[in-house]
């Protein structure tokens, strides 16, 4: 027997084991959390930009249609997005509030705290989580691009790597 096709029917046994045992793994779900788009939902055709000026530089390229979203997401003291990540990155502007998130591949579990006025970039596909520790509600315009018909947010199981 080759040895992936090997690899592959072990693949396959371990995942009957876990579907017929049961097992699942459970997304953790916001809590205290509120989006109010700001915007429609628009649609961007391909983009091909390069822009300069002086010792700044910008390049946006997308392939095929993306969905651009522009939302104001409020979270109550206390409340948390859960951890979840996107297709596609996203801008976040705090405008009240203090924002603090965490990574599932950091492995400390260190914050990111971003108070009013500040901004916080999210990469396509890391697995994070916002949270409001702060005593006020939290108030953040989101601008996103996801590829068209994607689902804005995608939620994802506790990394285990946070004591909450």
């Amino acid at each position: 027997m080759k040895p992936k096709l090997a690899w592959a029917l072990v693949f396959v046994a371990v995942l009957g084991v876990a579907v017929y045992s049961g097992a699942t793994v459970q997304a953790t779900a916001p809590s205290g959390l509120s989006v109010t788009p700001l915007a429609p939902v628009a649609q961007l055709d391909e983009v091909n930009e390069n822009a300069k000026s002086g010792d700044w530089k910008a390049k946006l390229e997308t392939k095929g249609v993306t969905d651009v979203h522009v939302n104001q997401v409020t979270v109550q003291p206390g409340g948390t997005s859960g951890w979840h990540m996107h297709l596609g990155p996203s801008i976040v502007i705090v405008k009240s509030g203090t924002a603090t998130f965490y990574v599932a591949g950091d492995p400390t579990c260190t914050p990111q705290v971003i108070p009013a006025g500040s901004t916080h970039f999210e990469p396509a596909g890391v697995v994070h989580i916002l949270r409001n520790e702060g005593d006020v509600p939290l108030v953040n315009v989101v601008v996103q691009l996801i590829p068209t018909g994607a689902p804005r947010s995608i939620s994802e199981p506790s990394p285990g790597n946070c004591p909450f």
